[in-house]
């Protein structure tokens, strides 16, 4: 078969222009793949505690939990990823950019069936324009994307419904109402759906007459709750209230008509693309202002004017970019305006009118231009694609951490209060304390009523060790916000180490208030009650942050303490215990609990945690004294005396350890049971202890006396009695002298002493 012989089927010629545009999608974003969470991702992925409830499905759809705006759908898309490979950004991205991929051909197919010129070149320029990349980088815009793929399923069927060739028509109706509703619960900005119907009608001059609006009546129905939904979320939930947000008509008609042209603009010109851009000051006394007005009435004129030689595609391309764009031009408040009114992901899917009516124009005009010229203008096209990928793909390595994203910001966009203030935090987490406090300084010169920076300056002042400075900038936080609790939690917990503990259990009071799921604060309230001696207080609010964050390391350490002081040993115990299982080499944890068991008669459990804590730290005294006690409860003599005389070996001059050996010296010399008696070990024990006591102690050398006493040895009993009695005289301690006198004179009758309130 000859070469020119050789044909592609249309349906192999498709599959194959469609893998090309999925392939290329794909690669484009490939700095993408395995970029790491940014901004509010955390807030989607990782740090919600919806993800992980067992009832987490009830409360994506049925709660106020969600972050930012009500988007159940794009929630559940996220809940489900969890489950499948956990919080692992990798599978986000790459659903994302799948979904993006889908769009792409939802929409090639959409303007093929609306006979669009050019339809694939729209679906590539879609594809590959570097202003898709925030909505795809960026996990936590899955909200476009996923709404994206429904808002385009709904249009196809929709143009399937009005389609007279079409068999079972309102089958293809109530796709596109189930495809709506979806769009809807994935991102409200879905709303616009109702007119993007009706200029399909407009476009191919169906005539919109009353059976027409009646059908379109249901996707304004639920597009106009799901509004009314997000409009209250904005400004109620998000609290899209206040000076900030304040703006007159005339002032967001404004915003408004410079937003168009800056988003057609970026369309045009993608040139320094950032993620967050200078947040226009906006005056209706500026008549400079006005200008974004006129030319948006002048260029509406004209494409009315030009309507005749171009047919409708210019005013449905130009209603569809301004109508799509509607619900984020400023009419409605958005908090997202208090860093800028625009952003790139906004205008995912108003751009697909421009982007049609562009590439419907290159493909009629280059095929004029390029008559009899076939490799000039498939050449001319790939050379635009191929500029276009490589901006995307060098923005999209915009998007491949967090410190590469706000320095990226900061190079394109200086003044930018917000990257100043997240770029310092970054800093401030890896200890470059000095350069975050120059950023955050930086960021309040800028927008000085910020504040989460005041915040943010305040904890690396902390750092740095200037407290009264980092007081100074925690209480301009919470008189900015009142309701910020995380700087109330901080102001208390640095007035507490000034010594203010009144102070300081007032702003741990207020952060529990504001915020009663903040585990941190609970702990810093309870550890301030506890320096007032409110001790029960102190354990119902150590008890709350467990119920928060039940493996919290070191609350059940401290709860623990709380409930010793108070004499609750096996709470504490049981405390102690779980603080063990969380750090099992806490040496702390396992002597408290042997203590905790000891003090409840429970020395038989004791020995175990109180070994753990010497194999953990061989020169911890105090578990070492504490397992002497357990041997001493268990009756284990022996191993009892090995214990403090290790504990002397570590500390010599341990009073304790000199006490305990003296007592079990005393024991063995003075018992009325003989089988505990054993004078040669009772005299080797208190020789010990009287000299380490330097022959000092009236109550060592009454104990050395008495064992003498036990091995037969009357006269040196008698001297260290006398010695004992000198001691205990010129202490003027004569309860001791008087007991020591009696036990002298058994001595001088040569007979031992026996004590018969002798115990362990």
């Amino acid at each position: 078969m000859k070469l020119a012989e050789f044909r592609l089927s249309p349906r192999l010629r498709i599959w194959l222009w469609g893998l090309f545009l999925v392939i290329a999608t794909v690669m484009t974003y490939q700095p993408a793949w395995n970029g790491k969470l940014i901004w509010d991702d955390a807030a989607y992925l990782t740090a919600s505690p919806v993800l992980t409830a067992p009832d987490a499905l009830r409360r994506i759809w049925f709660s106020l939990e969600s972050p930012s705006q009500y988007f159940p759908l794009t929630y559940t898309s996220f809940y489900l990823e969890r489950l499948l490979w956990g919080p692992n950004p990798m599978g986000c991205h790459i659903a994302n950019l799948l979904l993006h991929a889908a769009n792409v051909l939802l929409l090639w197919r959409l303007l093929a069936r609306l006979r669009v010129p050019g339809a694939w070149l729209a679906a590539a320029i879609f594809a590959l324009h570097p202003v898709q990349v925030e909505s795809v980088a960026w996990i936590a815009e899955r909200k476009n994307v996923l709404m994206g793929f429904f808002f385009l399923l709904a249009l196809l069927q929709w143009v399937r419904f009005i389609d007279e060739k079409t068999l079972r028509p309102w089958r293809c109706y109530i796709l596109a109402l189930v495809f709506h509703a979806l769009a809807l619960s994935a991102k409200t900005t879905a709303c616009t759906l109702p007119a993007a119907l009706l200029l399909i009608l407009w476009l191919k001059i169906t005539p919109i007459n009353w059976r027409r609006l009646t059908q379109v009546a249901p996707f304004a129905g639920i597009s106009v709750g799901m509004g009314l939904v997000t409009i209250w979320w904005e400004r109620f939930h998000q609290g899209t209230q206040g000076q900030l947000f304040a703006m007159g008509a005339v002032d967001r008609l404004l915003v408004a008509s410079r937003a168009v042209w800056f988003y057609a603009g970026k369309l045009l010109w993608p040139a320094n693309l950032t993620f967050s851009y200078p947040r226009w000051e906006i005056s209706a006394s500026d008549a400079g202002a006005y200008g974004w007005i006129a030319a948006t009435a002048i260029l509406g004129l004209v494409i009315w004017r030009v309507r005749r030689w171009t047919g409708r595609s210019v005013e449905v391309a130009a209603v569809f970019f301004v109508a799509t764009l509607s619900p984020v031009l400023g009419f409605v408040m958005l908090y997202t305006f208090k860093y800028s009114f625009v952003a790139d992901h906004y205008q995912y899917l108003a751009c697909i009118g421009p982007i049609a009516l562009a590439a419907a124009a290159m493909e009629m005009g280059l095929g004029r231009v390029t008559w009899g010229k076939p490799f000039l203008r498939p050449a001319l096209c790939i050379a635009l694609l191929l500029t276009l990928g490589t901006l995307t793909w060098r923005q999209s390595r915009m998007y491949t951490d967090m410190e590469t994203l706000w320095r990226t910001t900061l190079e394109r966009n200086p003044d930018c209060w917000m990257a100043q203030n997240d770029l310092g935090a970054i800093l401030y987490e890896r200890g470059e304390s000095d350069q975050a406090i120059a950023l955050f300084r930086k960021s309040l010169e800028i927008e000085p009523d910020i504040a989460e920076t005041h915040n943010n300056l305040g904890a690396a002042l902390d750092k740095k060790g200037q407290l009264d400075e980092a007081i100074a900038q925690f209480q301009k936080a919470v008189a900015i916000r009142p309701d910020f609790a995380e700087a109330h939690r901080n102001l208390g917990d640095a007035l507490l180490r000034k010594g203010r503990v009144d102070e300081a259990i007032l702003q741990f009071q207020e952060a529990v208030t504001i915020r009663p799921d903040i585990a941190k604060a609970h702990h810093n309230l309870a550890d301030a009650l506890l320096q007032k001696g409110r001790v029960d207080e102190a354990i119902l609010q150590f008890q709350e942050t467990l119920k928060i964050q039940p493996e919290a390391a070191g609350v059940h350490y401290n709860l623990g303490l709380a409930l010793l002081q108070k004499g609750r040993l096996n709470e504490a115990a049981v405390q102690f215990q779980k603080e063990a299982a969380i750090r099992p080499d806490l040496a702390e944890a396992h002597n408290n609990l042997g203590y905790c068991l000891i003090r409840a008669g429970r020395a038989d459990e004791a020995v175990a945690p109180l070994r753990k804590a010497l194999e953990i730290r061989p020169d911890y005294a105090e578990a070492r004294y504490n397992l002497g006690n357990a041997f001493l409860q268990k009756k284990q003599t022996d191993e009892a005396i090995l214990q403090f005389q290790k504990l002397l070996a570590l500390q010599p001059g341990s009073a304790e350890a000199r006490r305990k050996l003296a007592g079990i010296a005393w024991l063995l010399a003075t018992s009325p049971d003989p089988s505990q008696r054993n004078g040669t070990k009772a005299i080797e024990l208190a020789r010990q202890t009287d000299q380490l006591a330097r022959g000092g102690d009236a109550t060592m050398a009454a104990t050395l006396a008495a064992a003498y006493a036990e091995a037969g040895q009357f006269d040196q009993a008698v001297a260290a009695a006398r010695r004992a009695l000198q001691s205990a005289t010129r202490q003027d301690n004569s309860t001791l002298a008087a007991a020591i006198q009696a036990q002298l004179h058994c001595y001088e009758a040569r007979s031992p002493f026996r004590d018969t309130t002798v115990s362990r």
